[in-house]
């Protein structure tokens, strides 16, 4: 029986995997967690529910960043010891054990890669998304219900909170538009890539003569900002218009006109936020939005940035950045960097990971190129 010889394999993953660790810097890992952990432990932490939070979170995310690190490296070395002993017993299963771990390293190692290069200076930040249907009547707004259910998704597979702030329900069948929240560490940096407009290509379920329909809409993606000083927003810079929330159908859900719409009339940025219950709450959300939003647009400014990090979409032909098709084939592909795959299905029930690789992966070269 022939020896199993991963050795050439191996060597990659542990030169891929010290390259990742010297990003990490591991001591400095650790001496955060043990101020953290010391915050953490501070009789009066919880005066400031808030801050509290923070800290906790924090403490949380770089206890299981220094974990899984560790993790790697002990899995690495078993691996090793595994195809040692499948080898001297000459056994198939341990054999197929040793090839089934070396691709889930493979992938482990391939994510913690994709990690590293989320640098950007707000690439750790919780992030909010906002959809909106772009060109294509109802399949536009049925499309920008489609991509809502599939981002959703995806922060539910991968246990980030999302809260949802504020919903635009079509007349006949979908959405207009939506806003939700991602608290989660480095959602920004991962899901910026997926700013732009998505374009979908389906027989249309809306329309009689059962034609190919195509139709667009709009994702953008910005950093979410924890509270601060920094910007200073004047009463008279606002318009704050209240409304009541509705559901789908125009139905109502609130009994009090709590929905609160902020509008900056400087810039023309609009607010919307409805998931809270009253209407104090919902201004407070709106307005923590709102300044993230424009310490974004202050933040770019000082930096000379010839690249918003959230720009203008127009949703329509000429501008998509993937598509999606569902007839006459099955294909979702991504025109930046070509990354596609043959099962739709899959894609729009969250399967995002490899188009969020691939994003990131294209982005980094971007930049190195403008450098």
């Amino acid at each position: 029986m022939s020896e199993i010889d991963i050795g050439h394999d191996l060597s990659e993953l542990r030169t891929t995997f010290s390259d990742i660790r010297a990003v990490v810097d591991t001591d400095a890992l650790e001496r955060d967690i043990a101020e953290l952990s010391e915050r953490a432990g501070a009789p009066d932490l919880w005066d400031d529910p808030d801050a509290a939070q923070q800290v906790t979170s924090a403490l949380s995310h770089k206890q299981a960043q220094l974990k899984r690190v560790l993790d790697t490296e002990q899995r690495i070395d078993d691996l090793e010891v595994l195809v040692e002993l499948a080898n001297e017993e000459d056994d198939d299963s341990a054999k197929s054990d040793v090839r089934k771990e070396l691709a889930a390293l493979q992938k482990t190692i391939s994510d913690m890669e994709i990690h590293t290069l989320l640098d950007g200076d707000f690439d750790e930040l919780p992030a909010v998304v906002t959809i909106r249907a772009g060109a294509g009547g109802v399949d536009a707004s049925d499309f920008a219900e489609m991509l809502l259910r599939m981002y959703l998704r995806y922060a539910e597979q991968h246990g980030m909170p999302v809260t949802v702030h504020d919903t635009s329900y079509a007349e006949e069948a979908g959405i207009k538009s939506a806003s939700f929240e991602i608290d989660a560490p480095y959602a920004f940096g991962n899901l910026s890539v997926e700013a732009g407009t998505h374009r979908l290509v389906r027989m249309s379920p809306f329309n009689s003569a059962g034609k190919r329909q195509t139709s667009f809409a709009a994702v953008e993606v910005v950093p979410l900002f924890e509270q601060t000083d920094e910007i200073d927003i004047p009463e008279n810079d606002i318009r704050v218009d209240v409304f009541r929330s509705s559901g789908p159908g125009g139905q109502s859900v609130n009994t009090t006109d709590s929905a609160v719409r902020i509008t900056h009339l400087p810039t023309g940025i609009v607010v919307s936020m409805q998931n809270e219950k009253s209407q104090i709450q919902n201004r407070a959300a709106a307005m923590r939005v709102l300044q993230s939003r424009l310490l974004l647009v202050k933040r770019e400014e000082e930096a000379a940035r010839k690249k918003e990090l959230a720009g203008t979409i127009s949703a329509s032909w000429g501008d998509q950045m993937r598509s999606y098709v569902l007839a006459p084939y099955q294909m979702v592909k991504d025109l930046r960097t070509n990354h596609e795959v043959n099962n739709p299905t899959h894609v729009f029930d969250g399967d995002l990971d490899g188009f969020i690789a691939a994003g990131i992966r294209w982005r980094k070269q971007q930049q190195l190129a403008d450098d």
